[in-house]
C-alpha cells in the first residue's frame, strides 16, 4: 500500500527517473523547479520490460547501486525516493493518485521496450486524467533530428556525423539542484532490495572493487577525463595497457551524467588549451548518438543484422568454444586478457572489444548475437543502442561495418598495440615471466622457454583453439557464400 500524504499549496510533479539516475542537467526536474512545484521522485523496476534484452547481470548491480546513491542524496535534500516494482502504466497512476501529483515528468527512452513503456504509461494516464511531460535527458539530440538528403535516416557515421556536429552540442540546464524542492516523508511500496536486482551468483561482488557508483563519482571523471585524456586521445586511446580512456561509459548508461555535461566540460577545456581541429573524444560521444539513430529507425537490429543477406551467414554452433571465449580460455592472450579483465571488472577497453568481437565472429565463426548477449550480461556499461552497433560493426552486418574480410591478427593486435605484454600479463598472471617475443604465441615458444617461465600449455594455459591461418581462411569461405545470393 501506498500512504497518502498531506494536501499541499504548492503543485505536485512525479519525476519519474529512467535512464537518468541524477540531480544536475535533468529536464524533467528542471522544469519541476521552474513551475515551482515540489517534486515526488519515482523509479519503478519493470523486470519484464525489455524481454530477452531486459538490463543483465552487471547493469542490474549498477543500478541497484546507482538507486542507492540517488536515494541517499534526494534524503539528504528531506525528500525520498519512491520505488515500485511492476509496470510503470499500473503504477504510476496509482502513486499520482495516492500524493495528490498535478503532472509527470520523464525523460524518454529510445529503444523498443522503453518507447512501448511510455505509450503504455501516456495512455493509462490519459485514461486517469493525469498531465504528463516528457524530456530528452539522454541524448545531445533527439534521433530523428538528422536525416539525410532524401529525408531517410542516415546509415553510415561519417556522413552523419557532418552534418549533426554544427548543430549537436547543446549547453547543460543550468539550475541549481540545491533549489529543488521535494515533498517530504512519502512512503515507498519496496525497499530497495525488495527490486531484487542484486544477481544471485556472487560474480558480481567483486565489481564493487573497481567502480563508485554514483552522480558525484561521474563528475570526478568528467574532471580526469578533461585534464588527463582528452588532450592525448587520439595517441592513448588505442593502448589498453594506459588509463587513456574517460570510463564514464557506465555513468551514461544509467544517466549519472548527461552528454551535455561532458561535452560542455572537455569543449571548455579544448578552448581553454587553445587546440584546434576534431576532438577525437566527442567523435565517441557522436558515435553513441549515431548508434541511438539507428537503433530508433531500425527497431529490429538487436536480434537481426541491418544488411538483411547476413541473415544467411553459414554461423556454427560451437558451445565449447563460445565458453572458452567467454571465460578467456581461447589461447589467444590479447583475446583472454579483455575477456578475463571483463568478468573481473565488468569492463573492457575499446580496442580489445574489436579484437575480442572480430575473433568470436571471424575466427570462431560464431553468431554475433551470442558476444552481444553475453556483453550485455556482464558490462556495467551496457547499452543497447551501442553494444548493438559496435556487435554489428564487428560482424560486418551493420551500419557503417568494417567489411568482414577485414579481420584483426590477434597476434599482431597484441604485439601492435600492448607492446610490452603489460595489459596481457596483467589480466594472464600465468604468463607472467614469458618473454615478450611469445607473449602473444606462446605456442611459438621452445619448451625450453616454456618451461623456465612456468607455462605449461594446454596445463596451466591453454593453447590456441583454432589456428589463425586456417580461421581466416574459414571465415572467407564463409563469407563467399553470401555473394552467391
Amino acid at each position: 500500500m501506498i500512504a497518502e500524504s498531506s494536501p499541499s499549496s504548492k503543485k505536485r510533479a512525479i519525476v519519474w527517473f529512467r535512464k537518468d539516475l541524477r540531480l544536475a542537467d535533468h529536464p524533467a526536474l528542471d522544469a519541476a523547479l521552474q513551475g515551482g512545484m515540489e517534486i515526488i521522485p519515482v523509479f519503478i523496476w519493470d523486470e519484464q520490460e525489455g524481454g530477452a534484452w531486459s538490463p543483465g547481470a552487471a547493469s542490474r548491480w549498477w543500478l541497484h547501486h546507482s538507486l542507492a546513491s540517488l536515494g541517499n542524496t534526494i534524503e539528504q535534500k528531506r525528500g525520498n525516493l519512491i520505488l515500485a516494482k511492476g509496470q510503470a502504466a499500473v503504477e504510476l497512476p496509482r502513486i499520482a493518485q495516492a500524493h495528490q501529483a498535478d503532472i509527470i515528468l520523464y525523460g524518454r527512452c529510445y529503444d523498443p521496450a522503453g518507447i512501448a513503456t511510455q505509450e503504455a504509461v501516456e495512455e493509462a494516464c490519459d485514461s486517469s486524467g493525469i498531465s504528463t511531460e516528457s524530456f530528452n535527458s539522454s541524448l545531445l539530440q533527439e534521433p530523428w533530428e538528422t536525416k539525410n538528403g532524401t529525408g531517410k535516416p542516415f546509415q553510415v557515421f561519417t556522413p552523419y556525423w557532418r552534418k549533426s556536429r554544427p548543430i549537436i552540442y547543446r549547453e547543460p540546464a543550468s539550475y541549481d539542484p540545491r533549489k529543488l524542492s521535494f515533498v517530504p516523508n512519502l512512503s515507498s511500496p519496496s525497499t530497495l532490495e525488495e527490486l531484487g536486482l542484486l544477481p544471485e551468483h556472487p560474480w558480481h561482488q567483486k565489481l564493487g572493487n573497481h567502480w563508485e557508483v554514483s552522480e558525484a563519482a561521474a563528475h570526478q571523471q568528467i574532471e580526469r577525463t578533461v585534464e588527463e585524456v582528452t588532450q592525448s586521445y587520439a595517441t592513448r586511446r588505442n593502448h589498453p595497457s594506459v588509463d587513456g580512456t574517460s570510463r564514464l561509459s557506465p555513468y551514461l548508461a544509467w544517466g549519472q551524467v548527461s552528454p551535455r555535461q561532458i561535452c560542455q566540460a572537455v569543449l571548455q577545456a579544448e578552448n581553454e588549451g587553445s587546440h584546434r581541429g576534431e576532438n577525437k573524444f566527442l567523435v565517441e560521444i557522436g558515435w553513441r548518438e549515431f548508434s541511438y539513430h539507428l537503433l530508433y529507425h531500425f527497431p529490429n537490429i538487436p536480434d537481426q543484422p541491418l544488411r538483411p543477406k547476413y541473415a544467411n551467414f553459414p554461423w556454427l554452433d560451437d558451445p565449447d568454444n563460445l565458453k572458452r571465449w567467454q571465460f578467456g580460455k581461447t589461447g589467444y592472450p590479447m583475446v583472454d586478457a579483455g575477456m578475463r579483465q571483463l568478468y573481473e571488472t565488468g569492463w573492457m577497453h575499446n580496442r580489445v572489444r574489436m579484437v575480442v568481437a572480430s575473433f568470436l565472429v571471424k575466427h570462431l565463426l560464431l553468431p554475433w548475437q551470442e558476444g552481444a548477449r553475453w556483453f550485455w550480461d556482464t558490462l556495467v556499461d551496457a547499452d543497447l543502442a551501442s553494444n548493438t552497433q559496435g556487435w554489428q560493426w564487428a560482424a560486418g552486418c551493420g551500419a557503417d561495418a568494417a567489411p568482414y574480410f577485414r579481420i584483426f591478427n590477434p597476434i599482431t593486435q597484441g604485439d601492435k598495440f600492448d607492446a610490452r605484454g603489460e595489459y596481457a600479463r596483467r589480466w594472464i598472471p600465468e604468463l607472467e615471466k614469458l618473454p615478450k617475443k611469445f607473449v602473444f604465441s606462446p605456442w611459438t615458444a621452445p619448451s625450453s622457454v616454456l618451461a623456465e617461465s612456468g607455462v605449461d600449455l594446454d596445463g596451466n594455459y591453454p593453447g590456441p583453439c583454432v589456428d589463425h591461418p586456417e580461421a581466416r581462411a574459414r571465415a572467407l569461405a564463409a563469407l563467399a557464400t553470401l555473394k552467391q545470393i
